[in-house]
């Protein structure tokens, strides 16, 4: 299996397909296996990474306490390692936030941001409550159970009960501060700074993050607001076509020319 070696935590990464790179980033307990329809769809047409953060899958426990800086490094040696310069960067709910993270402190390796149910703080009481309950369940040992319900809102009938495999290889400590850097965690300001184009794609019916798609309209110098109708918070794969077609549709428009 594809590793590279981050000080000493080894990164589990996986590359499908040629042409102009997307890398894929995914929310806490989740792996890359959240990108398995994007994995098989896209990569016929762009080189598709997607990689485990540390101490989640098949990625080993990370002795450094997990920030988003220290994700967005990851990301920057495993383009290095790829020996690709820019990439499109695009980022799952508080994989979106990361996004933005990379965008801000590497904007020579982005081409552009996708930002897939995304936001740039955590600032609503329902998200954070939500969040503080994933956070009790890693410290009192209930991993299995939040990977079961995480497993059951985001998977499909046939994708269950390996994405709930995948998600049980983490380890508790690493997945507990990826849920707690997420809660102090605040681009928004910064916003203004990221003069790349970015695509902000969001299910119609998740109501909870609409307020955050506002937001990021506002604020992001450059960006295209997507709706996707009859869907909550779980596109890569409850709407995985149209989410598809949408970043196809995007890449193709700013894709640079001889991207590697």
């Amino acid at each position: 299996m594809p590793f590279i070696m981050a000080d000493d935590c080894e990164i589990y990464f996986t590359v499908q397909g040629q042409g102009t790179p997307i890398l894929f980033i995914h929310p806490p307990l989740l792996t890359h296996f959240n990108f398995e329809n994007q994995m098989k769809e896209l990569s016929r047409d762009f080189q598709v990474i997607t990689f485990d953060i540390r101490g989640h899958g098949r990625s080993s426990f990370s002795k450094q306490h997990l920030t988003y800086p220290l994700i967005a490094e990851d990301m920057k040696h495993l383009l290095d390692h790829l020996k690709i310069q820019k990439a499109f960067i695009c980022g799952y709910s508080t994989g979106g936030t990361i996004a933005l993270e990379f965008l801000l402190s590497n904007p020579d390796r982005a081409s552009g941001g996708i930002l897939i149910s995304g936001m740039s703080e955590v600032s609503d009481w329902v998200l954070r409550n939500k969040i503080r309950v994933a956070i009790t369940l890693t410290k009192l040992k209930g991993l299995s159970a939040l990977a079961l319900f995480i497993a059951w809102t985001n998977s499909t009938k046939s994708s269950f009960w390996k994405m709930v495999k995948e998600e049980q290889k983490g380890n508790a400590q690493n997945i507990e501060e990826y849920y707690q850097y997420s809660l102090s965690y605040n681009c928004t300001n910064k916003l203004k700074n990221i003069n790349k184009p970015i695509l902000l794609i969001y299910g119609q019916k998740d109501q909870g993050f609409h307020r955050y798609a506002k937001l990021l309209h506002e604020k992001l110098p450059q960006n295209e607001l997507i709706w996707i109708q009859d869907v909550k918070h779980q596109l890569p794969t409850k709407a995985a076509f149209l989410l598809n077609s949408q970043i196809k549709q995007f890449i193709y428009t700013y894709k640079e020319p001889d991207v590697k």
